[in-house]
Formats: structure tokens, C-alpha cells, sequence
């Protein structure tokens, strides 16, 4: 109901602004790709960016150059913080913004916000046909880690969808604590087991991955094996990429992150429940744990060992962090970061990694989230191993190096409480008397906690 009224207010506008949305054709759109005065914003979900196909689409990811932006943003970006944030993108009232979505409903929202706000606004209709007819495409090499409500639920279903070559999948709410501690899943995705973080982390002060045989012994508990395709979702989204991190580096060899947590799927009008549902136990794992081990730079004498061959140590914690003014956490005394670290972008406390989200809670662009990194001297190629207090931050960032494809990344699982139980060297204060990089993605609201963190 509410896009079609955006879709009459689109209409409204038309006939009594000056500033007409007016269409643009294939034509027109391709002459103006490269041309920096138009800005080609893809107003879809982000799987669909990332690079799933459209229904009748024979190729999936976004038009070459298009950036993101989502109609259901406007509500959830503070209005005095509006146009900074979508000038930090790029967008501006001098260029022209050309707008496309295979849902006409979308389309017309998002043009008549534009509209309102006094930006120059074209809209693209067609797509698919841009699609089938082999125009210039981007999309992420390993876009299917991250999967929308309508491909779970699809797979739910019991159909194929997209990218899934499989015939037994399990799908996990993550949070911290047993059954009786764990508050997410009181209300759960129908069909969803919990996965306590506890299965795959080893006690206190560090909460490092636990050794691999009680790893292996926990999985098969709970009837993980390497074969079957494990689907996470977290209300606090750390926790899910957290373990599918772990997961990862155990051997489990098709792992997905619903994009979200548990409200963007009721936002979607997909069912959940509150009944407890428990996994068959399973016998054999299929590999023996780590099969990669190379994601995983446990100890900080490691980790400070391969700095010294050139791995650049990447700090995923808050700026008050990475400065020393603050340890983030109650159970880590000293405050500081290892020597020689680089602030790689974080969030707003120790429980968040904002800059890496958009206003709705899905993951960021990974091309903006690029273009930060690239500003701190990161760069693709790099040997990287991200990094925070114990671990759970680190594996935000490490996802989406994912996403794109890259090599040579890992998590430093011991992270700063680790390091500081050691005499490895340490810097405080800000390097260089830098100024706080701009996260370019001020909306006027902070991320909540979330009921996934250990507490």
C-alpha cells in the first residue's frame, strides 16, 4: 500500500513540478555511462546488485558505475543529515540521477523522494533487456555468500534457488548461550536451529577458537558436516559472520549469511516461530578440521611475526579504540593497538561495526567499503588480517573480502586483548596526527546491540 501511494505521489509530482522525472532509454544510458554528471543509482536489494539474476535475466549484478540506494533509506536517515549522506555517495542536485528497479513500485518511491528533495531525476525501465542483451555488467566474485529473504525462502520451499547445488541445507539463528539463555531465538525463522557461538570459541580472557576436536564434536552435535549448505542469520549480524568465519575455516564448504537479521525478514512478510526445534547429530565431519587454516592467525606472536614479512594488521575496533582512549571492553585492561596497525573502519561502541552497514541494517557496498580501505593505504593484493577486541568485529570486514573475492585475508583471532597480555610493541595515540577518517556514511543513528553478543 505504501508504494503505491509513493507510486501516485510520483504521478502527483510530475504534473505540478518543474522538475519532471522524465525516462531515459538504452540508448541514452549507455552514451552516459562514463559521464560523471550522471549518477546511475540501482534502487534494488542487494543480492540482486551483488550479483543474482533477475527472474528472465539471463546475467545477474548492477550496471557498470551504478551505486546503491534503497527507498526504504529515506525513513531511516535523519532529515538533517540527509544530503550530506547522499553526497557522500556521490549524489548531488547538480548531476542527474538515473534510477533504475525491475519493481515498478520501487522505482517510483525512490524517484519521488529524489523528486521532492529537488534532484534531477531520470528513471530506467528496462533492465532485463539491458541484461539479455550483454551491455556491461559488475558483479562480485563470490556474491552468493550473502542471500536475500526471498532466496531463503525459496530454498525453504523446497526449490533450487540460484547458486544452490545441493540437497541438504541447515539454517541457524547465532547468539551466544544455550537454548535457555539465548534471547533471539524466542522468536526465530520457522525452521531454525540456534547455534550457540560457544560451539565453536574457547574460554575466557581471549575467546579464541576452541581446539578442533571439540570444534568437530560440537558441529557433528548439532548434524553440521562439510556437505551440507549452512544458512545464518543473527540478530546482531556480528555474531552470524563470526561464525561463518569459523565455518569457513573448520571445512564446511557452502556457507550463506541471510543479508539482515530476523526484522528485515518479517519486513519481507516471511513467516517465524517460537517452537524449539533440535538437529539430528551426524557421525563424520567429511574433512579434517582446519581445511583452512590459513584464515586464522590465532596468537599475537603470529601475527607479529608475519607483520614483520609485510602483512598489514587491520583494526576493526571504534576510533576511541584505535587511539588508546578507551579499551572497549570491560575485561581488557590496557588501551592501545599493536604496532604499526591501520584503522580499517569500525562503528560507533565495541558491540557495532556501523560503517559497514547501510541504514536498513544490510551490509554496506563493498565497493564504497573499497574505496575507505583504499584511503588508509589498503589495498586488494595486500596480505591483511583484520582484527578487534576478541574477534567478533574482525569478521565483518574479512566477510566482504570474501565477497569480492580476495586472497591473502584473514582474522587475527586474538586481537588487541590478547596482544596486550604480551611485551609485543604497542601505539597510542593517533599516527601521524592524523585526522579521523570519514566514514562517508553518517545517516543520524547508531545500530542497537542486538540480543546475538555474549553478555
Amino acid at each position: 500500500m505504501k508504494k503505491t501511494l509513493f507510486a501516485i505521489f510520483s504521478l502527483f509530482l510530475t504534473a505540478c513540478n518543474d522538475n519532471v522525472v522524465k525516462t531515459i532509454d538504452t540508448a541514452e544510458l549507455l552514451a552516459n555511462l562514463d559521464n560523471p554528471d550522471y549518477i546511475i543509482i540501482d534502487s534494488r536489494n542487494d543480492s540482486l546488485y551483488n550479483g543474482f539474476k533477475e527472474k528472465h535475466a539471463s546475467r545477474g549484478g548492477h550496471i557498470k558505475g551504478a551505486i546503491q540506494f534503497r527507498c526504504n533509506w529515506f525513513e531511516r536517515i535523519e532529515a538533517d543529515k540527509f544530503d550530506s549522506f547522499a553526497e557522500a555517495k556521490g549524489i548531488s542536485k547538480q548531476k542527474t540521477l538515473v534510477i533504475y528497479d525491475s519493481n515498478s513500485d520501487e522505482s517510483a518511491c525512490i524517484s519521488a523522494e529524489f523528486n521532492a528533495k529537488g534532484y534531477k531525476v531520470r528513471t530506467f525501465s528496462d533492465f532485463i533487456s539491458y541484461a539479455n542483451a550483454g551491455y556491461p555488467l559488475d558483479s562480485f566474485p563470490h556474491f552468493q555468500y550473502s542471500v536475500s529473504p526471498e532466496w531463503l525462502y525459496a530454498l525453504m520451499q523446497g526449490e533450487q534457488p540460484e547458486t544452490y547445488h545441493n540437497d541438504q541445507f541447515m539454517l541457524f539463528e547465532v547468539s551466544w548461550g544455550t537454548l535457555e539463555k539465548a534471547k533471539a531465538y524466542t522468536q526465530h525463522i520457522v525452521g531454525a536451529y540456534h547455534f550457540d557461538t560457544d560451539w565453536v570459541e574457547g574460554e575466557a580472557p581471549v575467546y579464541n577458537l576452541a581446539n578442533p576436536q571439540q570444534i568437530e564434536q560440537n558441529l557433528l552435535q548439532h548434524g553440521i558436516t562439510k556437505d551440507k549448505t549452512i544458512v545464518l542469520y543473527s540478530d546482531n549480524p556480528l555474531a552470524a559472520y563470526r561464525v561463518f568465519w569459523a565455518l569457513k575455516w573448520a571445512g564446511v564448504e557452502d556457507v550463506r549469511v541471510l543479508n539482515g537479521n530476523l526484522a528485515t525478514w518479517m519486513d519481507a512478510g516471511f513467516p517465524t516461530e517460537t517452537k524449539v526445534n533440535l538437529p539430528l547429530p551426524e557421525t563424520e565431519f567429511g574433512t579434517t578440521i582446519p581445511a583452512n587454516p590459513q584464515i586464522n592467525i590465532s596468537q599475537p606472536e603470529q601475527a607479529y611475526a608475519r607483520q614483520q614479512r609485510g602483512l598489514k594488521l587491520v583494526s576493526t575496533r571504534a576510533w576511541e579504540e584505535f587511539i588508546g582512549e578507551v579499551s572497549g571492553d570491560e575485561h581488557i585492561q590496557a588501551t592501545g593497538e599493536p604496532q604499526g596497525a591501520i584503522w580499517g573502519f569500525s562503528g560507533t561502541a565495541p558491540s557495532n561495526v556501523a560503517d559497514f552497514y547501510d541504514p536498513d541494517d544490510t551490509l554496506r557496498n563493498p565497493k564504497e567499503i573499497v574505496a575507505l580501505w583504499q584511503s588508509q593505504h589498503i589495498q586488494q593484493g595486500d596480505q591483511l588480517a583484520f582484527y578487534c577486541g576478541t574477534g567478533w568485529r574482525a569478521s565483518v570486514p574479512w566477510f566482504m573480502t570474501q565477497l569480492l573475492g580476495w586472497q591473502n585475508t584473514a582474522v587475527y583471532d586474538g586481537g588487541w586483548n590478547a596482544w596486550q597480555m604480551t611485551k609485543l610493541p604497542v601505539q597510542k595515540g593517533v599516527p601521524n596526527d592524523v585526522v579521523k577518517p570519514d566514514a562517508k556514511n553518517d545517516a543520524g543513528r547508531m545500530l542497537k546491540k542486538g540480543n546475538s553478543c555474549r553478555s
